[in-house]
């Protein structure tokens, strides 16, 4: 689907059908939307704006790293939507003229949607101009990451307070979950502040300067998102290095307490082996009270050594 919105010379905002009446006198800026565009519509981009075959190009070829990039009379923006659920990257295209804005995306954008309609709905196409749309676009595209990492928090919230009723197993697995959707989103962030970070640098852009307040916002908030991922993959670094801790902790515990246990059982293992030969010729084997001897030192053996390693606090 194709969608237009346009202004005027007399600064109305009109809703136009065709691409065809962008070529009247009477129109000063405008934006176009292609939101998931069918193949006739994408050759739209070659056929009816011209723009450049590598700009071009980097739409059709799905999935592109966020870049900025400089043609004749067009700046061509590469940028990442994240899904809500998946968490994967969506990607959004904009061309970036000096009375135009037209964005392209094969997957329908929530973002671009509320971008559109505050535009159209407030008068702010007709207020602020092309730079202003450009802004409004990228700035809901990187707001809409915040409530992905807020969830991931309230994730590592809970698995903080169900540490000491749930089996560290679980709480692994959970942990390395979290761990995953946080390069996945890092991967989308650090690009989008690189590219942000260009572009309130750049001076190829005209008039942007009067306006890169709006653009180093943006970065802020990249900012901002890049500390939450990286003070959020500590934690669970965190997290992870103390359940290994006493998951180790426990088990040298246990093989502690099996070893003792079974140092005591050897020397009463070692008499009962040797009694247990049944040969003829044992004088103790005829004794009429060798059984209870023999049982007599073996209890005497095994408390002893119980005895000793309960004072060297091996037990504790």
């Amino acid at each position: 689907m194709i969608r237009i919105l346009a202004v005027n010379e007399e600064q109305e905002i009109i809703h136009i059908s065709s691409l065809d009446d962008l070529k009247h006198s009477n129109i000063d800026r405008y934006w176009v939307d292609f939101n998931a565009p069918s193949k006739e519509e994408a050759l739209l981009l070659q056929k009816h704006f011209q723009f450049h075959p590598l700009a071009v190009e980097d739409c059709y070829h799905y999935l592109q790293r966020p870049k900025l990039d400089h043609y004749e009379d067009t700046h061509f923006f590469v940028l990442h939507a994240l899904h809500p659920e998946t968490l994967a990257a969506e990607e959004v295209d904009l061309f970036w003229g000096t009375n135009f804005i037209v964005t392209f995306h094969y997957s329908p954008s929530k973002e671009i949607d509320e971008a559109w309609h505050r535009m159209a709905e407030q008068q702010k196409f007709s207020e602020k101009g092309i730079i202003y749309t450009a802004y409004l676009i990228i700035d809901k595209l990187v707001d809409e990451y915040f409530p992905s990492l807020y969830q991931i928090e309230d994730q590592l919230d809970e698995i903080e307070v169900k540490g000491k009723t749930v089996p560290v197993h679980i709480l692994m697995n959970e942990i390395f979950e979290i761990r995953a959707k946080l390069l996945k989103i890092r991967k989308t962030i650090v690009p989008m502040r690189d590219l942000l970070y260009r572009v309130i640098n750049t001076e190829k852009i005209e008039g942007l300067k009067e306006h890169v307040i709006y653009f180093t916002d943006i970065y802020d908030h990249l900012l901002k998102l890049s500390e939450i991922i990286d003070s959020n993959r500590d934690l669970t670094a965190d997290i992870r290095d103390s359940y290994v801790s006493i998951n180790s902790y426990r088990m040298n515990t246990i093989m502690k307490t099996l070893t003792v246990i079974t140092t005591i059982f050897m020397p009463l293992t070692f008499i009962a082996g040797i009694y247990g030969m049944n040969f003829q010729n044992m004088p103790e084997l005829t004794w009429r009270w060798g059984y209870f001897v023999v049982l007599f030192i073996m209890f005497g053996i095994g408390f002893g050594m119980y005895w000793l390693f309960r004072k060297k606090k091996w037990f504790d």
